[in-house]
Protein backbone atom coordinates (compact mmCIF):
# COMPACT_ATOMS: atom_id res chain seq x y z
CA UNK A 1 0.00 0.00 0.00
CA UNK A 2 3.27 2.35 0.72
CA UNK A 3 3.97 1.44 -3.18
CA UNK A 4 0.52 2.89 -4.38
CA UNK A 5 0.36 5.96 -2.10
CA UNK A 6 4.15 6.78 -3.40
CA UNK A 7 3.70 9.79 -4.67
CA UNK A 8 4.87 9.45 -7.82
CA UNK A 9 2.40 6.71 -8.76
CA UNK A 10 -0.48 9.21 -7.45
CA UNK A 11 0.21 11.56 -9.96
CA UNK A 12 0.65 9.85 -12.81
CA UNK A 13 -2.56 7.81 -11.62
CA UNK A 14 -3.89 11.70 -11.64
CA UNK A 15 -2.87 12.86 -14.80
CA UNK A 16 -4.40 9.75 -16.30
CA UNK A 17 -7.70 9.96 -14.49
CA UNK A 18 -8.05 13.53 -16.11
CA UNK A 19 -7.08 12.92 -19.46
CA UNK A 20 -9.37 10.05 -19.46
CA UNK A 21 -12.11 13.01 -18.50
CA UNK A 22 -16.08 10.62 -17.50
CA UNK A 23 -18.37 11.78 -16.14
CA UNK A 24 -19.02 12.12 -12.19
CA UNK A 25 -19.75 9.49 -9.67
CA UNK A 26 -22.19 9.61 -7.10
CA UNK A 27 -20.93 12.18 -5.27
CA UNK A 28 -21.44 14.91 -8.58
CA UNK A 29 -17.62 15.93 -8.06
CA UNK A 30 -16.36 16.22 -11.80
CA UNK A 31 -12.99 16.72 -13.09
CA UNK A 32 -13.37 20.66 -12.79
CA UNK A 33 -13.69 20.41 -9.39
CA UNK A 34 -11.41 17.10 -8.28
CA UNK A 35 -8.38 18.79 -7.78
CA UNK A 36 -10.11 21.30 -5.29
CA UNK A 37 -11.65 18.22 -3.95
CA UNK A 38 -7.85 16.24 -3.75
CA UNK A 39 -6.02 19.33 -1.89
CA UNK A 40 -8.75 19.37 0.95
CA UNK A 41 -9.57 15.80 1.24
CA UNK A 42 -6.79 13.69 0.45
CA UNK A 43 -4.53 13.39 3.36
CA UNK A 44 -7.24 11.82 5.43
CA UNK A 45 -7.96 9.62 2.56
CA UNK A 46 -4.00 8.89 2.21
CA UNK A 47 -4.03 7.68 5.80
CA UNK A 48 -7.05 5.83 5.68
CA UNK A 49 -5.68 4.01 2.86
CA UNK A 50 -2.63 2.85 4.99
CA UNK A 51 -4.69 2.30 8.01
CA UNK A 52 -6.55 0.12 5.69
CA UNK A 53 -9.54 1.53 6.97
CA UNK A 54 -10.72 3.28 3.30
CA UNK A 55 -14.40 2.67 2.29
CA UNK A 56 -15.05 3.06 -0.99
CA UNK A 57 -18.00 4.67 -2.25
CA UNK A 58 -20.74 3.12 -4.45
CA UNK A 59 -20.54 3.15 -7.85
CA UNK A 60 -23.45 5.16 -10.22
CA UNK A 61 -24.76 2.68 -12.30
CA UNK A 62 -25.42 3.45 -15.98
CA UNK A 63 -27.12 1.51 -18.78
CA UNK A 64 -25.65 1.90 -22.36
CA UNK A 65 -27.10 -0.07 -25.45
CA UNK A 66 -25.31 -3.23 -26.53
CA UNK A 67 -25.07 -2.98 -30.82
CA UNK A 68 -27.16 -6.83 -30.85
CA UNK A 69 -29.53 -5.96 -28.52
CA UNK A 70 -30.03 -5.44 -24.70
CA UNK A 71 -27.75 -2.94 -22.50
CA UNK A 72 -24.51 -2.91 -21.12
CA UNK A 73 -24.38 -2.42 -17.45
CA UNK A 74 -21.54 0.26 -16.55
CA UNK A 75 -20.82 1.30 -12.68
CA UNK A 76 -18.93 4.62 -12.75
CA UNK A 77 -17.26 4.84 -9.40
CA UNK A 78 -16.35 8.32 -8.05
CA UNK A 79 -13.23 10.34 -9.38
CA UNK A 80 -11.30 9.67 -5.83
CA UNK A 81 -11.59 5.74 -6.66
CA UNK A 82 -10.98 6.10 -10.09
CA UNK A 83 -7.92 7.39 -8.74
CA UNK A 84 -7.08 5.10 -6.17
CA UNK A 85 -8.00 2.05 -8.64
CA UNK A 86 -5.29 3.53 -11.56
CA UNK A 87 -2.68 4.13 -8.67
CA UNK A 88 -3.60 0.07 -7.81
CA UNK A 89 -3.49 -1.11 -11.23
CA UNK A 90 -0.47 0.68 -12.04
CA UNK A 91 1.79 -1.34 -8.68
CA UNK A 92 -0.50 -4.75 -9.53
CA UNK A 93 -0.22 -4.72 -13.49
CA UNK A 94 3.14 -5.58 -13.58
CA UNK A 95 3.23 -8.49 -10.98
CA UNK A 96 0.51 -10.23 -13.30
CA UNK A 97 1.65 -8.84 -16.43
CA UNK A 98 4.36 -12.14 -16.36
CA UNK A 99 1.81 -14.87 -16.03
CA UNK A 100 -0.50 -13.95 -18.73
CA UNK A 101 -0.91 -15.90 -22.24
CA UNK A 102 0.75 -14.87 -25.40
CA UNK A 103 -2.45 -15.50 -26.62
CA UNK A 104 -4.43 -13.15 -24.47
CA UNK A 105 -4.88 -9.36 -26.25
CA UNK A 106 -7.19 -7.35 -24.15
CA UNK A 107 -6.10 -4.49 -21.71
CA UNK A 108 -2.35 -5.11 -21.75
CA UNK A 109 0.22 -2.63 -22.22
CA UNK A 110 1.77 -3.12 -26.01
CA UNK A 111 -1.03 -5.30 -26.92
CA UNK A 112 -3.98 -4.74 -29.56
CA UNK A 113 -7.61 -5.91 -31.01
CA UNK A 114 -5.30 -5.72 -34.39
CA UNK A 115 -2.97 -8.08 -33.02
CA UNK A 116 -5.74 -10.60 -31.88
CA UNK A 117 -7.19 -10.45 -35.49
CA UNK A 118 -3.78 -10.80 -37.28
CA UNK A 119 -3.23 -13.92 -35.26
CA UNK A 120 -6.84 -15.10 -35.57
CA UNK A 121 -6.16 -15.29 -39.77
CA UNK A 122 -2.36 -16.87 -39.07
CA UNK A 123 -4.02 -19.64 -37.35
CA UNK A 124 -6.86 -20.32 -40.32
CA UNK A 125 -4.14 -19.83 -42.89
CA UNK A 126 -2.47 -22.73 -41.24
CA UNK A 127 -5.58 -24.59 -41.92
CA UNK A 128 -7.57 -24.52 -38.63
CA UNK A 129 -10.37 -23.92 -40.64
CA UNK A 130 -13.05 -24.22 -37.93
CA UNK A 131 -13.85 -21.49 -35.31
CA UNK A 132 -15.40 -22.60 -31.37
CA UNK A 133 -16.69 -19.15 -31.16
CA UNK A 134 -17.21 -18.55 -26.77
CA UNK A 135 -19.24 -16.03 -25.28
CA UNK A 136 -19.57 -15.64 -21.94
CA UNK A 137 -22.99 -14.97 -20.76
CA UNK A 138 -22.82 -11.13 -18.32
CA UNK A 139 -18.90 -12.52 -17.43
CA UNK A 140 -18.75 -8.79 -16.01
CA UNK A 141 -21.89 -9.45 -13.70
CA UNK A 142 -21.05 -12.62 -13.18
CA UNK A 143 -17.22 -12.58 -11.58
CA UNK A 144 -16.98 -14.89 -7.99
CA UNK A 145 -15.31 -12.59 -5.87
CA UNK A 146 -13.78 -15.52 -4.09
CA UNK A 147 -12.34 -17.15 -6.38
CA UNK A 148 -10.77 -13.85 -8.16
CA UNK A 149 -9.73 -13.17 -4.19
CA UNK A 150 -7.72 -16.28 -4.07
CA UNK A 151 -5.99 -15.68 -6.92
CA UNK A 152 -4.89 -12.04 -6.03
CA UNK A 153 -3.67 -13.67 -2.83
CA UNK A 154 -1.33 -15.72 -4.17
CA UNK A 155 0.86 -12.37 -5.25
CA UNK A 156 -0.28 -9.79 -3.20
CA UNK A 157 1.01 -10.27 0.27
CA UNK A 158 -0.48 -7.48 1.59
CA UNK A 159 -3.59 -7.63 3.43
CA UNK A 160 -5.21 -3.33 3.22
CA UNK A 161 -4.38 -4.01 -0.67
CA UNK A 162 -6.82 -6.95 -0.93
CA UNK A 163 -8.78 -6.05 1.82
CA UNK A 164 -9.49 -2.70 -0.30
CA UNK A 165 -9.71 -4.68 -3.22
CA UNK A 166 -12.23 -6.94 -1.65
CA UNK A 167 -14.20 -3.27 -1.23
CA UNK A 168 -14.29 -2.22 -4.33
CA UNK A 169 -15.58 -5.14 -5.63
CA UNK A 170 -18.50 -5.74 -3.46
CA UNK A 171 -19.09 -1.77 -3.12
CA UNK A 172 -22.61 -1.41 -4.23
CA UNK A 173 -24.39 0.05 -7.24
CA UNK A 174 -26.48 3.33 -6.95
CA UNK A 175 -29.11 3.70 -9.43
CA UNK A 176 -32.26 6.70 -9.50
CA UNK A 177 -31.08 6.96 -5.38
CA UNK A 178 -31.74 3.34 -4.70
CA UNK A 179 -28.50 1.57 -3.43
CA UNK A 180 -27.72 -2.24 -4.66
CA UNK A 181 -25.47 -4.71 -2.81
CA UNK A 182 -23.16 -6.45 -4.75
CA UNK A 183 -22.30 -10.16 -3.89
CA UNK A 184 -20.88 -11.35 -7.69
CA UNK A 185 -19.18 -9.28 -10.84
CA UNK A 186 -16.37 -6.56 -11.66
CA UNK A 187 -18.47 -3.78 -13.54
CA UNK A 188 -17.16 -2.18 -16.50
CA UNK A 189 -16.05 1.42 -15.48
CA UNK A 190 -13.43 1.13 -13.26
CA UNK A 191 -9.30 1.51 -13.95
CA UNK A 192 -9.73 -1.97 -11.97
CA UNK A 193 -11.76 -3.86 -13.85
CA UNK A 194 -10.44 -4.94 -17.22
CA UNK A 195 -6.70 -6.15 -14.61
CA UNK A 196 -9.07 -8.19 -12.47
CA UNK A 197 -10.63 -10.14 -15.32
CA UNK A 198 -7.49 -10.92 -17.29
CA UNK A 199 -6.22 -12.21 -13.41
CA UNK A 200 -9.26 -14.19 -13.32
CA UNK A 201 -9.10 -15.13 -17.23
CA UNK A 202 -5.66 -16.78 -17.20
CA UNK A 203 -6.61 -19.35 -15.71
CA UNK A 204 -8.58 -19.98 -18.70
CA UNK A 205 -5.46 -19.57 -20.69
CA UNK A 206 -3.24 -22.01 -19.13
CA UNK A 207 -6.22 -24.36 -19.77
CA UNK A 208 -6.50 -24.16 -23.62
CA UNK A 209 -2.44 -24.07 -23.29
CA UNK A 210 -2.15 -27.04 -21.52
CA UNK A 211 -4.65 -28.76 -23.87
CA UNK A 212 -2.76 -27.70 -27.06
CA UNK A 213 -4.92 -25.46 -28.43
CA UNK A 214 -5.03 -22.46 -31.25
CA UNK A 215 -6.45 -19.41 -29.36
CA UNK A 216 -6.61 -15.65 -29.09
CA UNK A 217 -8.60 -14.22 -26.16
CA UNK A 218 -9.42 -10.26 -26.09
CA UNK A 219 -11.21 -9.97 -22.42
CA UNK A 220 -14.20 -12.14 -22.18
CA UNK A 221 -14.14 -12.56 -25.77
CA UNK A 222 -12.45 -15.81 -27.07
CA UNK A 223 -11.86 -17.78 -30.55
CA UNK A 224 -10.53 -21.07 -30.28
CA UNK A 225 -9.19 -22.43 -34.33
CA UNK A 226 -9.49 -26.33 -34.70
CA UNK A 227 -8.89 -28.35 -37.87
CA UNK A 228 -12.76 -30.07 -37.53
CA UNK A 229 -16.54 -29.50 -36.61
CA UNK A 230 -16.20 -32.56 -34.63
CA UNK A 231 -13.63 -31.39 -32.48
CA UNK A 232 -14.99 -28.03 -32.38
CA UNK A 233 -17.91 -29.51 -30.69
CA UNK A 234 -16.22 -31.92 -28.00
CA UNK A 235 -14.14 -28.27 -27.02
CA UNK A 236 -16.98 -26.05 -26.36
CA UNK A 237 -18.70 -28.95 -24.51
CA UNK A 238 -15.09 -29.42 -22.35
CA UNK A 239 -14.07 -25.79 -22.38
CA UNK A 240 -17.72 -24.94 -20.56
CA UNK A 241 -17.68 -27.62 -18.27
CA UNK A 242 -14.48 -26.08 -17.04
CA UNK A 243 -15.75 -22.81 -17.12
CA UNK A 244 -18.23 -23.92 -14.88
CA UNK A 245 -16.83 -25.90 -12.60
CA UNK A 246 -13.37 -23.54 -12.20
CA UNK A 247 -14.18 -20.69 -12.08
CA UNK A 248 -18.46 -21.02 -11.76
CA UNK A 249 -18.91 -19.12 -15.29
CA UNK A 250 -21.50 -19.86 -17.91
CA UNK A 251 -21.14 -19.89 -21.92
CA UNK A 252 -24.29 -18.25 -23.64
CA UNK A 253 -24.99 -21.32 -25.56
CA UNK A 254 -26.95 -18.62 -27.61
CA UNK A 255 -24.36 -16.65 -28.83
CA UNK A 256 -21.54 -19.07 -28.88
CA UNK A 257 -21.10 -21.62 -32.15
CA UNK A 258 -18.59 -24.01 -33.80
CA UNK A 259 -18.36 -22.81 -37.43
CA UNK A 260 -16.37 -21.41 -39.73
CA UNK A 261 -14.34 -18.22 -39.64
CA UNK A 262 -15.88 -16.43 -42.38
CA UNK A 263 -19.21 -17.13 -41.04
CA UNK A 264 -18.57 -15.48 -37.42
CA UNK A 265 -16.88 -12.06 -36.25
CA UNK A 266 -14.18 -11.56 -33.96
CA UNK A 267 -13.39 -8.18 -32.81
CA UNK A 268 -15.69 -6.25 -34.80
CA UNK A 269 -13.72 -8.74 -38.27
CA UNK A 270 -14.35 -11.26 -40.16
CA UNK A 271 -12.49 -13.50 -43.03
CA UNK A 272 -12.40 -14.64 -46.45
CA UNK A 273 -12.75 -18.25 -46.97
CA UNK A 274 -10.21 -18.38 -49.61
CA UNK A 275 -6.95 -20.71 -48.66
CA UNK A 276 -4.98 -17.40 -47.51
CA UNK A 277 -7.66 -15.86 -45.94
CA UNK A 278 -8.49 -11.98 -46.05
CA UNK A 279 -9.33 -10.45 -43.36
CA UNK A 280 -12.35 -8.28 -44.23
CA UNK A 281 -15.41 -6.06 -42.30
CA UNK A 282 -18.21 -7.91 -40.17
CA UNK A 283 -21.21 -7.09 -41.63
CA UNK A 284 -22.59 -6.55 -38.39
CA UNK A 285 -19.70 -3.54 -38.36
CA UNK A 286 -20.41 -1.97 -41.63
CA UNK A 287 -24.17 -1.83 -40.46
CA UNK A 288 -23.61 -0.13 -37.27
CA UNK A 289 -21.71 2.22 -39.30
CA UNK A 290 -24.18 3.16 -41.69
CA UNK A 291 -26.62 3.31 -38.39
CA UNK A 292 -24.10 5.81 -37.25
CA UNK A 293 -24.44 7.93 -40.34
CA UNK A 294 -27.97 7.55 -40.66
CA UNK A 295 -28.78 9.26 -37.14
CA UNK A 296 -26.18 12.00 -37.83
CA UNK A 297 -27.64 12.99 -41.07
CA UNK A 298 -31.38 12.96 -39.18
CA UNK A 299 -31.42 16.50 -38.29
CA UNK A 300 -29.12 17.53 -41.05
CA UNK A 301 -31.29 18.48 -43.31
CA UNK A 302 -31.44 22.31 -41.28
CA UNK A 303 -27.85 22.79 -41.25
CA UNK A 304 -25.08 23.38 -43.96
CA UNK A 305 -23.28 20.36 -46.06
CA UNK A 306 -19.93 21.52 -44.36
CA UNK A 307 -21.60 21.32 -40.39
CA UNK A 308 -22.60 17.66 -41.56
CA UNK A 309 -19.74 16.82 -42.36
CA UNK A 310 -17.63 18.21 -39.58
CA UNK A 311 -20.02 15.98 -37.85
CA UNK A 312 -19.53 12.91 -39.40
CA UNK A 313 -15.30 13.09 -40.21
CA UNK A 314 -14.47 12.01 -36.30
CA UNK A 315 -16.88 9.38 -36.49
CA UNK A 316 -15.45 8.11 -40.17
CA UNK A 317 -11.65 8.97 -38.66
CA UNK A 318 -12.20 6.62 -35.90
CA UNK A 319 -13.88 3.83 -37.58
CA UNK A 320 -11.16 3.55 -40.74
CA UNK A 321 -8.28 4.25 -38.02
CA UNK A 322 -9.69 0.50 -36.43
CA UNK A 323 -10.47 -1.25 -39.62
CA UNK A 324 -7.46 -0.27 -41.68
CA UNK A 325 -6.65 -4.07 -41.51
CA UNK A 326 -9.25 -4.67 -44.05
CA UNK A 327 -7.97 -6.09 -46.87
CA UNK A 328 -11.02 -6.19 -49.24
CA UNK A 329 -11.76 -2.85 -50.26
CA UNK A 330 -15.36 -3.69 -51.37
CA UNK A 331 -17.29 -2.54 -48.82
CA UNK A 332 -15.62 0.99 -48.10
CA UNK A 333 -16.34 1.82 -52.13
CA UNK A 334 -19.72 1.36 -51.34
CA UNK A 335 -20.03 3.11 -47.85
CA UNK A 336 -18.44 6.06 -49.63
CA UNK A 337 -20.50 5.94 -52.40
CA UNK A 338 -23.63 5.59 -50.21
CA UNK A 339 -22.41 7.98 -47.86
CA UNK A 340 -22.32 10.74 -50.88
CA UNK A 341 -24.96 9.70 -52.31
CA UNK A 342 -26.86 10.69 -48.73
CA UNK A 343 -25.28 14.15 -49.04
CA UNK A 344 -26.01 14.72 -52.17
CA UNK A 345 -29.83 13.80 -50.88
CA UNK A 346 -29.67 16.89 -48.28
CA UNK A 347 -28.98 19.48 -51.00
CA UNK A 348 -31.27 18.46 -53.28
CA UNK A 349 -33.93 18.59 -50.64
CA UNK A 350 -32.43 21.73 -49.17
CA UNK A 351 -32.91 23.50 -52.55
CA UNK A 352 -36.83 22.54 -52.73
CA UNK A 353 -37.97 24.33 -55.69
CA UNK A 354 -37.57 23.26 -59.30
CA UNK A 355 -36.03 27.02 -60.51
CA UNK A 356 -33.65 26.46 -57.67
CA UNK A 357 -32.89 23.19 -58.30
CA UNK A 358 -31.93 24.12 -62.27
CA UNK A 359 -29.74 27.34 -60.51
CA UNK A 360 -27.61 25.49 -58.54
CA UNK A 361 -26.68 22.94 -61.04
CA UNK A 362 -25.95 25.44 -63.14
CA UNK A 363 -23.67 27.44 -60.64
CA UNK A 364 -22.55 23.71 -59.94
CA UNK A 365 -20.99 23.47 -63.83
CA UNK A 366 -24.06 21.59 -65.80
CA UNK A 367 -25.10 23.19 -68.80
CA UNK A 368 -28.59 24.97 -69.11
CA UNK A 369 -30.72 22.58 -70.51
CA UNK A 370 -29.04 19.57 -68.64
CA UNK A 371 -29.93 21.49 -65.39
CA UNK A 372 -33.98 22.52 -65.93
CA UNK A 373 -34.36 19.03 -67.87
CA UNK A 374 -32.66 17.21 -64.35
CA UNK A 375 -34.48 20.01 -61.97
CA UNK A 376 -37.83 19.62 -63.85
CA UNK A 377 -37.78 15.66 -64.18
CA UNK A 378 -40.48 15.09 -60.93
CA UNK A 379 -38.57 12.27 -59.31
CA UNK A 380 -37.85 11.87 -55.65
CA UNK A 381 -34.84 13.40 -53.98
CA UNK A 382 -33.15 9.89 -53.76
CA UNK A 383 -33.34 8.91 -57.14
CA UNK A 384 -32.22 12.44 -58.12
CA UNK A 385 -29.06 12.25 -55.69
CA UNK A 386 -28.56 8.95 -57.20
CA UNK A 387 -28.84 10.45 -60.92
CA UNK A 388 -26.13 11.49 -63.27
CA UNK A 389 -26.73 15.31 -62.76
CA UNK A 390 -25.82 15.24 -59.14
CA UNK A 391 -22.72 12.95 -59.51
CA UNK A 392 -21.79 15.31 -62.41
CA UNK A 393 -22.32 18.01 -60.49
CA UNK A 394 -21.06 16.96 -57.18
CA UNK A 395 -18.26 14.56 -57.88
CA UNK A 396 -16.10 12.60 -54.90
CA UNK A 397 -13.50 15.57 -55.62
CA UNK A 398 -15.98 18.24 -54.04
CA UNK A 399 -16.78 16.66 -51.27
CA UNK A 400 -12.97 15.79 -50.88
CA UNK A 401 -12.57 19.85 -50.88
CA UNK A 402 -15.30 20.04 -48.41
CA UNK A 403 -12.88 17.37 -46.24
CA UNK A 404 -15.29 14.99 -45.93
CA UNK A 405 -13.20 11.64 -44.96
CA UNK A 406 -12.85 9.23 -47.68
CA UNK A 407 -12.71 5.50 -45.71
CA UNK A 408 -11.37 4.09 -48.59
CA UNK A 409 -8.50 6.71 -49.07
CA UNK A 410 -8.18 6.50 -45.04
CA UNK A 411 -7.62 2.82 -45.31
CA UNK A 412 -5.00 3.39 -48.15
CA UNK A 413 -3.02 6.32 -46.50
CA UNK A 414 -2.82 4.05 -42.54
CA UNK A 415 -1.80 0.88 -44.40
CA UNK A 416 1.31 2.78 -46.29
CA UNK A 417 1.93 4.40 -43.06
CA UNK A 418 2.06 1.02 -41.20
Amino acid sequence: MEVVCERGNLWLAYERVIRNKGAAGVDGIGVSEFKAHLQQHWPTIRARLLAGTYIPQAVRRADIPKPQGGVRTLGIPTLTDRLIQQALHQVLSPIFEAAFSESSYGFRPGRSAHQAVKAARQYVAEGRRVVVDMDLEKFFDRVNHDILMAKLAQKIGDGRVLKLIRRYLEAGMMAEGVLSPRTQGTPQGGPLSPLLSNILLTELDLELERRGHAFCRYADDCNIYVRSHAAGERILASISRFLSERLKLTVNEAKSAVARPWERKFLGYSLTWHKSPKLRIAPASLKRLTDKIREVLKGARGRSLSGAIAELNPVLRGWAAYFKLTETKRALEEIDGWLRRKLRCILWRQWKRPYTRAKNLMKAGLKEERAFRSAFNQRGPWWNSGASHMNAAFPKSFFDRLGLVSLLDTRRRLQCLS
